[in-house]
C-alpha cells in the first residue's frame, strides 16, 4: 500500500514533485512501512520529498489501484503547517501547478489523483489504472 499527499496552497495550486528515479511529475508519496500508520507514512513521505510538514488531519480524496503493479494508493488533500519546498534524495524538482497545468505534466493516472484532491470530492474517488492511463 502507498500514500500520496496533494498539498494545496492559498492560490488553489497543487505541489508536484519530479521524481529522481523516473523523471515523472507526481504528488509526493510512497510506501507505508511495516508497523507504520497510514497517517504517519503520509506525513513522513511528504516531508522527505518536499521539506514541508503537513497537518496529520489530511482528507482522503481517492483510492487508486494500479492493475498492472498491483499497488493500492490512498491519496489525501493536505495542508502545509511549516517548511519550504525543497528537493531531496528522491526529488529532482518541485513545482506549484494549476489544475490546467496538471494534465500536461503528469501521466493520466497521476494527474487524476491531483485533480480529485483539488476538487475535494465526497465521497472519495475510487479508480483503477494501468500505471499510466485510467482503465
Amino acid at each position: 500500500m502507498s500514500v500520496a499527499g496533494v498539498i494545496i496552497d492559498d492560490a488553489e495550486r497543487a505541489l508536484l514533485i519530479k521524481r529522481r528515479d523516473n523523471g515523472h511529475w507526481e504528488p509526493p508519496g510512497g510506501v507505508v512501512e511495516p508497523g507504520e500508520t497510514i497517517t504517519d507514512a503520509l506525513v513522513r513521505e511528504v516531508l522527505e520529498e518536499t521539506g514541508i510538514k503537513i497537518s496529520p488531519d489530511a482528507a482522503l480524496t481517492g483510492v487508486y489501484k494500479n492493475m498492472v503493479g498491483l499497488i493500492v494508493s490512498m491519496v489525501f488533500r493536505c495542508e502545509a503547517i511549516n517548511g519550504v519546498p525543497t528537493t531531496g534524495e528522491e526529488t529532482r524538482a518541485l513545482r506549484w501547478v494549476t489544475r490546467e497545468e496538471v494534465a500536461g505534466m503528469a501521466d493520466e493516472a497521476y494527474a487524476i489523483r491531483v485533480l480529485d484532491a483539488m476538487d475535494h470530492r465526497t465521497p472519495p474517488a475510487v479508480r483503477a489504472h494501468d500505471g499510466v492511463r485510467l482503465v
